[in-house]
């Protein structure tokens, strides 16, 4: 690991980005502005590489991580009620589809004129989409890979507009701060049109203790999840980050009524990318995550205040997690 700031000299020794679109310059410049920060951070997509979305999969099959197989139960029990209150033939638009097996699922049920999957690990996206295709030759799919989770991001012309139905599940809604969480929202309002909808995963408030061991499992893959970022960052930026000095966290903060994830340094080091570097002290954390978690009537009040009309609520057993169905209110409806 390089303990002076990175110089010309040094960058054959790292996997610099090749990639100089005005969109992955964007990217890199974020990433960099996040780490030199006072409180250093990383955004969560960034977690989301082909490494990281499937360390992702994984993470879903450990038991302590209950809200892929809680939400899945919701539409397991629910689905033809979720399916009668969609209706079928829509534009399903997935975001952060991921592998898109959440979305496959509802096939059956919504019978989509058009799927179109949106994700940042573009590469990861597509392979997933060829082989669902595959499945379902009827359905027209487009693959989108782009960055939805900030600014005013643009469905192009390819995608249908009529009845287009926003599909964010795994309450990824949580990773936004209430008040980005609203801004998102609006933006998904914006593109709905006079007849669109969402049908959204909510993750809900409960115990702590179920809530520290989900982000922090035993088997430590959520941990290799949040380690992979710095992998990531050393990728785009040709970074030194040494994995191996730095411990993941995470845990639920109960004032902000979230749980956190970070990354904490083992020792005193020194960081270096092309263009500047940063010092750690032990024990400085990088903050990687949030997950808020929310009240029935608080998410309902959240797409109330975006535009929307609840539809339809649907929990499981436990009230661990809702599904929520909101159509778009038309603009003269809106108070």
């Amino acid at each position: 690991m390089l303990n002076h700031p990175l110089d010309p000299s040094a960058l054959a020794d790292f996997d610099l980005p090749a990639d100089t679109s005005a969109e992955a310059l964007r990217l890199r410049a974020e990433l960099e502005a996040g780490l030199r920060a006072r409180d250093a951070c990383i955004s969560p997509k960034f977690l989301y590489d082909a490494l990281g979305s499937k360390l992702f999969e994984a993470i879903c099959e450990v038991p302590e991580y209950y809200p892929t197989r809680t939400e899945a139960a919701i539409f397991e029990r629910h689905g033809g009620e979720i399916a009668r209150a969609v209706g079928t033939g829509t534009t399903l638009i997935d975001l952060g589809a991921g592998n898109c097996a959440k979305a496959a699922r509802l096939f059956p049920l919504l019978h989509p004129a058009q799927y179109v999957p949106v994700d940042i690990s573009a590469d990861f996206l597509q392979d997933a989409v060829e082989r669902l295709q595959q499945r379902f030759r009827h359905i027209e799919m487009n693959a989108l890979g782009m960055d939805f989770s900030g600014g005013d991001w643009q469905l192009p012309d390819v995608v249908r507009s009529e009845r287009r139905l926003f599909f964010y599940p795994g309450s990824s809604i949580g990773n936004f701060t209430p008040e980005d969480a609203l801004a998102f929202l609006r933006r998904v309002r914006a593109q709905c049109g006079a007849d669109g909808g969402i049908l959204i995963g909510i993750d809900l408030a409960k115990e702590h203790a179920v809530l520290d061991a989900a982000y922090d499992d035993a088997l430590g893959v959520t941990a290799a999840f949040n380690l992979n970022v710095l992998r990531h960052a050393n990728r785009l930026l040709g970074a030194d980050f040494d994995i191996r000095a730095w411990r993941h966290r995470g845990f639920y903060n109960e004032r902000m009524r979230r749980v956190e994830m970070h990354l904490e340094a083992r020792s005193s080091q020194q960081v270096s990318w092309q263009g500047g570097s940063r010092r750690f002290e032990a024990g400085e954390c990088i903050h990687t995550e949030n997950s808020y978690k929310y009240r029935p009537s608080d998410a309902v009040g959240l797409l109330e205040q975006a535009g929307f009309a609840a539809a339809g609520v649907w929990q499981d057993a436990r009230g661990w997690f809702a599904v929520i169905h909101a159509r778009a209110i038309p603009p003269g409806a809106m108070h």
